[in-house]
């Protein structure tokens, strides 16, 4: 009759040299392959601390590594891998001598039914180097031409484990890009089908009535078309920014960007601006023209009663704020808001035909000028803060005696506009 087989012999007779330690680190039983690598018997391992065997090395950094590889299952009850480094060894049979060991160490946590990390199994891949032929007198290989340094293992080990994490984040970057086309692909296409089946809707009732008056159609069809048009038109300029297409870039004033937007716009609430003069940025001036257009759109949509836009130089920076008395953007909204194609219930509700699109591509020009488009805290209502770095060249420090323009422009029939959030 065959003897049933001895449970422990698996682990014994294990060609990867392995341990299994206390959680103090303290050898509990070690398999012949460990045996062997050590050059220690079973009864020289069970028992000591793992700490006595590993005494670092010549980098000084071995065992404290290797100590925080374990502190890590210990906490975190999960497998650890170490990079290979380097160990000094006390040679078996000669106490004081140490030899250098080049080992890579996997540290896995044994688990209580509750979770409780009981044990640690420690296995390693020796990788110490062997030496070669005979050395010349000067150190190399007999027969053989100068070279440069090999490098030490534990140096190539690291590299590679750079090479792995960067190679991870790439992978990362590059699904985490995908998954953004994906969903600007699906946006667009739901934005794209409102203004498209409106279209379809009102063409086939006007021919399906012959009664019906052809020029109210006709303007119907018009508003639709111009929906389109304002949807590709920020999708195209989504799509410049995001492929850093370069616009001409000149010395811009922004209190002159902001008078000349003003005069072009029918006022449709009461407008605070205060303007510093001299407050010039580099960039182009038919992208801040839109992002002010974006932003002073959003504003007016939003406003109980008023807008606010100021204009003034920041130590190196220019700032230009849009402030409106409206409802406010919650703070956990506040970045949502800057997100493609999203759009809050209220804005929704104010204005149907709004693309999502303005306050992101607000954003995305900030950026592409070097600067920064974020929401600030206010009493009440909604504040826009764009800053941008001044132009080199800039006059804001000595204008910074003259006072700023004020001006307010009364409320006019409202008009209809885009925005965003």
């Amino acid at each position: 009759m065959t003897a049933a087989p001895d449970p422990a012999q698996p682990f014994d007779v294990l060609p990867v040299p392995a341990a299994v330690l206390s959680p103090d680190a303290v050898f509990v039983t070690v398999n012949r392959a460990y045996q062997r690598m050590s050059g220690r018997s079973r009864d020289e391992l069970v028992g000591r601390s793992l700490f006595t065997i590993f005494l670092g090395g010549s980098s000084g950094h071995g065992a404290g590594e290797l100590r925080a590889s374990l502190d890590r299952v210990l906490a975190e009850g999960r497998t650890d891998v170490m990079a290979t480094r380097c160990f000094a060894l006390e040679a078996p049979g000669r106490p004081g001598v140490l030899q250098e060991r080049y080992w890579s160490t996997l540290n896995a946590p044994m688990l209580s039914p509750d979770g409780e990390v009981t044990g640690i199994v420690h296995c390693v891949a020796e990788i110490t180097p062997r030496s070669g032929a005979p050395a010349a007198a000067d150190g190399r290989a007999a027969g053989t031409e100068p070279r440069a340094p090999a490098r030490e293992p534990h140096e190539l080990n690291s590299d590679l484990c750079h090479a792995y994490t960067e190679e991870r984040r790439t992978v990362r970057a590059l699904r985490q890009a995908m998954e953004r086309q994906r969903q600007a692909v699906s946006d667009t296409s739901h934005d794209l089908r409102a203004p498209i089946t409106g279209l379809l809707t009102r063409l086939e009732a006007a021919l399906a009535d012959p009664a019906a008056d052809p020029h109210e159609a006709l303007r119907a069809a018009l508003r639709d078309v111009e929906r389109l048009g304002d949807i590709v038109a920020d999708l195209l300029e989504l799509a410049r920014l995001d492929g850093d297409v370069q616009l001409p870039a000149e010395p811009v004033d922004l209190a002159r960007l902001v008078e000349t937007d003003l005069a072009h716009r029918t006022p449709v609430i009461v407008l605070n601006v205060r303007l510093q003069p001299g407050v010039v940025v580099n960039g182009s001036s038919v992208r801040l023209a839109r992002l002010l257009g974006n932003l002073m759109a959003n504003a007016e949509r939003h406003a109980g009663s008023r807008v606010e836009v100021t204009v003034a130089a920041d130590g190196d920076h220019a700032v230009l704020q849009v402030s409106d008395d409206g409802p406010g953007i919650p703070a956990p909204e506040r970045e949502e808001v800057f997100r493609r194609f999203y759009r809050r219930h209220d804005a929704r509700h104010r204005d149907p035909a709004g693309t999502g699109l303005g306050l992101p591509i607000a954003r995305e020009i900030a950026r592409a000028h070097g600067g920064s488009l974020n929401i600030a805290d206010t009493a009440s209502g909604t504040r826009m803060v764009l800053r941008l770095p001044l132009h080199a060249s800039s006059t804001a420090q000595a204008a910074a005696e003259v006072p700023p323009h004020d001006a307010k422009t009364n409320a006019a029939p409202p008009r209809e506009h885009d925005g965003d959030a």
